[in-house]
């Protein structure tokens, strides 16, 4: 698929805002019948531009209402210790968002807990224990203004 017309920006659109949406009811919203929706649906999933679909968890119901971000700071940055690294810190359940950074540190992390005893738990115990780490510094957030899920 090499470019995305207005219409399958429409079909996002509602996939994005609701997955479980029928084909009928997609159709309807962005004015097509049923079959050249679903052909389009299929189209965008085997071009790999729908990677998939997911439940949406309140955080907030499972206690996760702590969020803080980590600056990570690495002693060494060739790539095997970047695939340590990684490989690693997708094994830490709490760990919801990581990226690689340009810029003073190497790594920020997102981690979501259910309060201030539970992150230093987590800080302690799996990510300073992280291979590589060098020092890392956590910023609370006191409220999310804008948040994906």
């Amino acid at each position: 698929m090499d470019r995305i017309d207005s219409i399958n920006q429409k079909i996002l659109s509602e996939l994005l805002a609701n997955a479980r949406i029928s084909m009928s009811e997609l159709a309807a919203r962005v004015g097509l019948s049923k079959t050249p929706v679903t052909q389009r649906v299929r189209q965008m999933e085997e071009s790999g531009l729908i990677t998939g679909y997911r439940a949406t968890v309140s955080r907030v119901k499972l206690g996760l209402t702590h969020v803080t971000f980590v600056e990570v700071k690495m002693t060494d940055t060739r790539q095997t210790a970047l695939d340590r690294f990684n490989e690693a810190v997708r094994a830490i359940p709490e760990v919801e968002e990581c990226y690689m950074i340009a810029g003073g540190f190497d790594y920020l992390l997102k981690v979501r807990s259910r309060d201030m005893v539970h992150f230093r738990q987590i800080l302690a115990e799996r990510v300073s224990s992280l291979p590589f780490i060098h020092a890392t510094s956590s910023f609370v957030a006191m409220e999310a203004v804008v948040e994906q899920g």
